[in-house]
């Protein structure tokens, strides 16, 4: 299958440190080449790939101080898809909606995954607008606000599994946070469980410049007591040990999280979460076997021990069979194919029949094709 991946120009894919969307379509990319598919990848030219890279910015926009608006290099780069989106028989979009009115006339060679939340008002409108594009939820708690919009699938994220390897014997002595600083993430929260359960915190995260008021009122002073170590943004390689020797993975969100890809880092580590009851994580998180759920940070001080005496080894296992990178190219054929074999609207209005949907095109209703 010819297959074009579109990605934000923010980040490389792969990104260098912090990155969970270009994180996410390198993976996709590379396992989908590795199954024999002919991959085509637009996205910033410093992005690694065994696909075909169609660079559309000379470096991720992040990393380029001169850049202020990023919305004229997306146009430039919807420029080029569009000139060459004969080619492919499928074109799968990672960069919210920029392209729905350029790509409508094709949309049932479309894909559109949807990264972040969708529980903002106006997205209502849009999608009422667009009800032909077909869209990929990465959890079924993120769809839930938009439930009437055009949705093939949900699918799940995934991991290589050779990425990471999982630490069974529990060598460090610490919790770990992994993420963004910012007010949704909640690494206040996560300071006092740890500090209440008398565990050292470490904390690799990201501070991006709309955060960085918050992390020097919040966050700093918090940082100056015992117990709690700030190393900064880490790269993926660091995430092994890191995540490895942790005790356990606080994630004590407080916003709908679409996915959360650092609860299955710390799986594929073998390492088990505790996780708050926000968004995707009760579709993420498996109670008793990769860790616990809970409501507030009583709760979490109290169920930590229970936590951390999980089997590691389960944790990993159960991982494997649920978020590998394998798992979630396999699924996106599964939606590709059901896309292709789905007459389009049009053609279904022309001929005035009574066409049933076929699996994988959800009509709104909250029931049909689940990839995953």
């Amino acid at each position: 299958m010819r297959i074009a991946q579109i990605a934000p120009p923010i980040e490389s894919v792969p990104p260098t440190c912090y990155g969970g969307t270009e994180r996410v379509v390198s993976y996709l990319t590379e396992e989908l080449v590795k199954q024999g598919h002919q991959l085509t990848l637009f996205a910033s030219g410093d992005s690694l790939t065994s696909a075909e890279l169609v660079p559309c910015t000379k470096t991720a926009l992040r990393l380029t101080p001169t850049v202020r608006d990023s919305i004229p290099y997306y146009m430039l780069m919807l420029d080029k898809v569009r000139e060459r989106a004969d080619e492919f028989d499928i074109l799968h979009f990672h960069i919210d909606q920029f392209h729905f009115p350029i790509f409508r006339p094709m949309a049932q060679r479309t894909l559109t995954t949807l990264h972040g939340r969708q529980d903002l008002p106006d997205l209502q409108a849009l999608y009422r607008g667009f009800t032909d594009m077909p869209l990929v939820s990465i959890s079924n708690a993120q769809r839930r606000p938009c439930a009437a919009a055009n949705f093939a699938a949900t699918v799940y994220h995934g991991i290589p599994k050779e990425l990471h390897a999982a630490n069974v014997d529990r060598r460090g002595s610490y919790l770990a946070f992994l993420g963004r600083i910012c007010p949704e993430k909640r690494v206040d929260h996560a300071i006092a469980i740890a500090r209440a359960a008398g565990v050292t915190l470490k904390i690799a995260a990201k501070v991006d410049k709309v955060d960085e008021d918050y992390f020097r009122e919040a966050i700093m002073p918090l940082l100056n007591g015992p117990g709690v170590e700030f190393i900064g943004e880490i790269n993926e390689y660091a995430k092994t040990k890191f995540l490895g020797d942790a005790l356990g993975l606080l994630f004590p969100i407080d916003w709908p999280e679409p996915f959360g890809l650092a609860l299955i880092e710390a799986m594929a580590c073998g390492t088990p979460v505790l996780a708050f009851r926000r968004g995707s994580v009760p579709e993420i998180v498996d109670e008793g076997v990769t860790g616990y759920i809970v409501d507030t940070p009583e709760e979490a001080i109290a169920v930590l021990p229970e936590v951390l005496s999980l089997d590691r080894r389960a944790v990993r296992q159960r991982f494997e069979e649920r978020f590998s990178a394998e798992r979630m190219a396999r699924d996106y054929l599964k939606v590709y194919h059901s896309l292709l074999r789905t007459p389009a609207r049009s053609d279904v209005e022309d001929r005035d029949l009574e066409t049933p949907r076929r699996p994988g095109r959800m009509n709104g209703n909250g029931k049909g094709f689940y990839a995953d």
